[in-house]
């Protein structure tokens, strides 16, 4: 990701900003960074909650996750339970080309700013919405955060050891995909309207987010009836295809093929190993499956985790080592990737965050903007919206902003 030198793919796109926590604010830093003006309205005083999340959260409203999903934004507080307050932000609005808000269903409605509402006004607006549920049917108003969806998706339920508790995937695997799909959404509105004029309202949700994440296992679930069980860290896809321990860590090996399971074997020290008649083909190996795992358990227990990587790797098998998110930090090939950036922080400092993963030949990503401290940007932004100095003050005066 680059600094600023040419158009962005999105120069000239302002976005209004209503999201929270981490799916919305995921899918407007996405647009920021490829080069949208992203402007977020915060609660005057306590701003997005995410502000104070995590074990790195502390007084400065520039936590782990706020910094993570929040550059390439304008920070701007409004107290919206003001009817002056609700007045700037539709002002703001109208101005824009796309509003994305995160909020449960019916709070932009009372506020007067829903999408039917607005695009009265500006039919070429792009208007995204997501929830944790849905936007129809019987759960549309429940709460939702990324554990009850993962619950209730189903993942849970083949995560895990075998025989054990239901284990949380690790990261918010439910909150960042509805953010991306409400990215891909928007994008896709922005290209219909480029050549039509007419804006429209996109819709997802976590929930359904989640369960297309899950795509091949329902699909196994229709042709055959197959519920999926937890496996630990193996995929029934392919056999062996899990993580392994070392004499000195852990390794993962992804076999796909019998070419590969060969070659696996040849890379371990144990070539004759392919040819054991409970191993021989997929179908053996599944049917021996505990067999397998400890012949080659037992392989990969008496190396380091260089020679077992070595011996995999000369033989074109798809292995890696089991990296702690230290290690993963100081690696080298992210660094060549450009997959970390230092990017301004509101306070004056700078931080440390994951880029995101698209690199355009003509149209780079770029950091325009760091992470916001809360409402930096108000006036500003009023200014640019046509207010005088007397009524910003006034404004202020009235906590409006």
């Amino acid at each position: 990701m680059s600094a600023p030198a040419q158009e962005n793919l999105l120069s000239g796109i302002r976005v209004v900003d209503f999201t929270h926590i981490f799916a919305g604010p995921l899918c407007t830093q996405t647009l920021g960074d490829m080069g949208a003006e992203v402007i977020k309205i915060e609660r005057r005083e306590t701003g997005d909650a995410a502000r104070r999340y995590g074990q790195a959260a502390g007084e400065d409203d520039m936590s782990g996750p706020f910094l993570a999903l929040n550059r390439n934004k304008k920070s701007i507080t409004i107290d919206m339970a003001s009817d002056e307050g609700r007045q700037i932000a539709k002002r703001l609005i109208l101005s824009a080309d796309v509003v994305v808000q995160n909020f449960r269903l019916g709070l932009m409605e009372r506020w007067g700013l829903d999408y039917e509402t607005l695009a009265a006004e500006k039919p070429s607006l792009v208007y995204c919405s997501l929830n944790g549920f849905g936007h129809e049917g019987a759960l549309a108003h429940k709460a939702a955060n990324d554990l009850v969806i993962q619950g209730y998706s189903g993942l849970m339920s083949f995560t895990g050891e075998p025989g054990g508790d239901p284990v949380r995937c690790g990261t918010a695997i439910a909150d960042f995909s509805a953010g991306l799909y409400a990215a891909i959404g928007v994008l896709g509105a922005l290209q219909h309207r480029e050549r039509t004029g007419e804006g429209q309202h996109v819709r997802t949700s976590m929930l359904e987010s989640q369960v297309s994440l899950l795509n091949y296992f329902f699909a196994e679930y229709w042709l055959k009836g197959i519920v999926p069980k937890p496996l630990g860290t193996a995929n029934r896809l392919g056999i062996p295809n899990q993580a392994f321990r070392t004499a000195d860590g852990w390794i993962v090996i992804s076999v796909a093929n019998e070419s590969m399971w060969q070659r696996c074997c040849a890379g371990l020290g144990a070539p004759e190993l392919a040819f054991d008649p409970r191993f021989a083909t997929l179908p053996d190996r599944y049917e021996n499956t505990a067999a397998l795992q400890a012949a080659v358990g037992e392989l990969t227990a008496s190396r380091t985790t260089r020679e077992c990587l070595d011996g995999l790797e000369e033989h074109g098998v798809s292995c890696a080592p089991l990296n702690s998110l230290d290690e993963v930090a100081e690696d080298r090939q992210l660094e060549e990737l450009g997959a970390f950036l230092d990017v301004p922080r509101g306070d004056g400092g700078q931080a440390k965050v994951v880029a995101t993963p698209l690199h355009y030949s003509r149209t780079p990503l770029s950091v325009r903007h760091g992470v916001p401290a809360l409402g930096q940007d108000t006036d500003a932004v009023l200014r640019d919206l046509g207010y005088e100095e007397e009524q910003i003050e006034a404004f202020r005066r009235a906590r409006t902003v």
